[in-house]
């Protein structure tokens, strides 16, 4: 494996990195990951008043930080999952 490919742990770390800066509780934050079937899945949790800047309107935040992990896992070959809960 390379080493600048992004690892479970660094995926991660970069959905926590996002969520964190997006809501105003960052404290809230809470992100594990889990291996699927097929995928390797992100759990998000974040505080109840935050969850709507993660979704954001009509789910275009949500939506944004998928296509950011699915574009850092390019590399790594794996398939990741977020799941916003």
């Amino acid at each position: 494996m390379e080493d600048n490919v992004i690892t479970n742990d660094g995926m991660a770390a970069l959905v926590e990195y996002i969520a964190k800066n997006l809501v105003d509780d960052p404290e809230g934050v809470n992100v594990s990951a889990k291996q699927g079937e097929d995928a390797i899945v992100i759990e998000l949790t974040v505080a109840k008043d935050d969850m709507g800047k993660v979704i954001g309107k009509q789910g275009r935040i949500a939506k944004a930080i998928r296509t950011v992990v699915r574009a850092a896992s390019v590399k790594s070959e794996t398939k990741y999952i977020v799941e916003i809960i």
